[in-house]
């Protein structure tokens, strides 16, 4: 019997051949091969919003080939990913092909391995359709939305503009965060640290002062903290109490799609975009020389963090057979995954958890390398044993003040052997306390006085970003990445090094829709939206009650602010830079690799440049100035402002010296 099966790229079509052999047809759909056509609404709101599907421009061709090969066929396997996204595009296959829905097969794979795809072959089932409805009520309100207000942002602000669903959500956030900084006042505060020995030991430790009879010390300007330095002149410290305990640390849950972007944000300083590339890479399969063709990781669009039992098994025995059986722990830890979520497949996790990362690295890209290793560290820390502390508290009393000192020691390290998490700020580093008894009289060393002052919210990077969308509800994992791109590209946000700042047009566009569409960037009511999907994924509710009970008062929304806002005018901002073709001073304009000079006199003069950041440093080789420079991909860099004729650059920032 010939048998068809289609998976979703070529890269898995090849491997899952490899593991099928003969009487086996593997072909690839590359994604969907239906949709909504773009140049109209395509949906028939008349007719309870029923979706007009058309072939994709460009793949006529290829569902002619394909219809040729499934008639051809004995059985034809639906392969594609195995979520929503995933789901539908089956059912768009199966639709076209002409298959039975009611017939057993849909195939999915949560590992591409050799018995992943075995498993996956050995248990086939239906499409599921309330998972289909589930993307189309989603696609269908995506498009209802963004069919409305875009071109209405369009037109009252500028071409080009966009709104949706989730970014514009997004975009808010970032709005508000800019809007905190900007509305910030630091406040001026002092602290006072003292340095004390203990005689006869020579280690020197440090003490904060942090109480005055018995209430916590604010010190609010330079005054009030020399009083306490004079009132403190003379004083014996003495140690007060000393608090000793124990705490366990606990490691993290294997990742999810969203953490994973999270962690690779923070310790690899990976984009979205650039982290599920290569986990979709591993995903899918890699030449892994005397491994073959295998996929090194489980599906990597997921929210759940269970884990099969044969994976933990194996895990347990690389544990115990590398680091002993102290490292393991007697009661097996289970993480709880949120009560909303798709529970179809697994965390991301190793597929085969003895194969280490050092293992592949030959065979791995670098990108493939660093997540990998990531992925495979995180899930193996999570089988193992607690990290175990001894905590101190000290305090010293002086006077009426009272000085503290707090410090850690690990008493068994536990999973911090292989893995900790990263952060988005820094952690106290351990600090080893001396030991100390109640009466202890300590040596001052240095009593020291510092201006500080209270700092703004922190702007949001991806990682902070993709973590407050996940927690607000907002989006499915496999929509930060695009949504992120989005508002980048529409000149929304810029990205500064890690963060992510809000323009003046980002912001202009937010405040408009806070006024006229609150609902659309209301971060409740888009979580609520969301949750009604959910609904509709589990056979709770009907996806045409969901987008008939919004999108009349939507509809009304849009009239109405149609009629009340006028064009709002955009101002750009003038630089001191002359334009040398006119002698206009030329204006910041926001583009998709950010910045840029333009002439104002567009368009009868079309002059644009990229703003030039010098370094204040000469150009080692012909003496002219080094400025900052950027690759395609945004990687800064150095280079002379005489390239080409000097050719000279830098990874790293030049010295005024040779």
């Amino acid at each position: 019997m010939s048998k068809l099966v289609i998976v979703e790229s070529p890269a898995k079509a090849k491997n899952i051949k490899g593991y099928l052999g003969r009487g086996y047809d593997v072909i690839a759909s590359m994604g969907h091969v239906r949709d909504l056509p773009a140049a109209r609404l395509s949906v028939d709101i008349a007719n309870d919003f029923e979706p007009k599907y058309a072939v994709i421009k460009g793949k006529e061709n290829f569902v002619k080939d394909l219809k040729k090969k499934a008639d051809g066929a004995d059985y034809v396997y639906l392969a594609t990913d195995p979520d929503r996204e995933g789901e539908a595009i089956s059912w768009h296959l199966a639709t076209l092909l002409g298959l039975d829905l009611n017939d057993e097969n849909r195939v999915t794979f949560n590992e591409i391995t050799k018995n992943g795809v075995k498993n996956g072959m050995a248990n086939p089932r239906k499409i599921d359709i309330d998972l289909v409805d589930a993307q189309q009520a989603r696609r269908i309100l995506d498009r209802l939305i963004g069919y409305k207000l875009s071109p209405f942002i369009s037109q009252k602000i500028r071409r080009g503009l966009s709104a949706g669903r989730v970014q514009s959500v997004a975009l808010r956030l970032i709005v508000d965060r800019e809007n905190e900084i900007r509305a910030f006042k630091a406040e001026e505060y002092w602290s006072i640290d003292a340095k004390f020995t203990n005689p006869p030991e020579r280690k020197v430790f440090s003490a904060a002062l942090s109480t005055k009879d018995g209430e916590k010390i604010k010190i609010e300007n330079k005054e009030q903290s020399d009083t306490v330095l004079t009132e403190l002149e003379g004083a014996s410290y003495v140690v007060k109490s000393v608090k000793k305990g124990s705490r366990k640390k606990n490691p993290t849950p294997p990742f999810i799609t969203s953490t994973l972007q999270q962690e690779a944000s923070r310790r690899l300083s990976f984009q979205a975009k650039r982290t599920m590339k290569a986990a979709q890479e591993l995903y899918e399969g890699v030449e892994a020389g005397e491994l073959g063709t295998v996929g090194l990781i489980t599906y990597m669009r997921t929210d759940s963090l269970r884990i099969s039992e044969e994976a933990r098994q194996a895990g347990n025995e690389f544990i115990t057979e590398t680091f002993g059986e102290k490292y393991l722990p007697k009661k097996p830890r289970y993480f709880k995954s949120k009560s909303n979520i798709q529970d179809g497949h697994e965390a991301i996790r190793p597929s085969m958890p003895k194969v280490t990362p050092e293992q592949v690295k030959p065979y791995l890209s670098n990108d493939q390398y660093k997540i990998y290793k990531l992925v495979w560290e995180r899930f193996i820390a999570s089988l193992m044993e607690s990290c175990l502390q001894e905590t101190m508290k000290i305090e010293i009393e002086a006077k009426n003040y009272i000085f503290t000192a707090t410090g850690y020691t690990v008493k068994f390290d536990g999973f911090t052997i292989l893995y900790t998490e990263g952060a988005d700020q820094k952690e106290e580093a351990e600090k080893k306390l001396p030991k100390l008894e109640n009466g202890d009289v300590l040596k001052l060393k240095e009593l020291k006085e510092e201006q500080k002052f209270t700092q703004p919210p922190a702007r949001y990077t991806e990682a902070s970003l993709i973590k407050a969308l996940e927690e607000k509800g907002i989006g499915r994992p496999s929509t930060y990445s695009p949504t992120i791109t989005t508002i980048i590209a529409r000149g929304y946000v810029l990205r500064e090094k890690k963060q992510l700042v809000a323009t003046e047009l980002g912001m202009i566009v937010t405040d408009l829709m806070k006024e006229y569409f609150s609902k659309i960037v209301d971060v409740t009511f888009t979580a609520a939206m969301e949750e009604q999907l959910d609904m509709v994924a589990d056979g709770d509710i009907d996806w045409h009650t969901v987008i008939a009970d919004f999108y009349p008062p939507f509809v009304k929304t849009v009239e109405d602010a149609e009629k009340a806002i006028g064009n709002i005018e955009l101002k750009d901002e003038v630089s001191d830079v002359v334009c040398e073709k006119c002698g206009r001073l030329m204006v910041y304009k926001h583009g998709r690799f950010g910045k840029f000079l333009a002439c104002p006199g567009f368009p009868e003069c079309r002059n644009a440049k990229a703003i030039v950041k010098k370094t204040g440093t000469l150009c080692p080789k012909c003496g002219k100035a080094i400025v900052e420079k950027k690759t395609k991909s945004g990687k800064l860099f150095y280079g002379c402002e005489g390239y080409p004729e000097c050719d000279f650059t830098s990874w790293d920032k030049p010295l005024d010296e040779k």
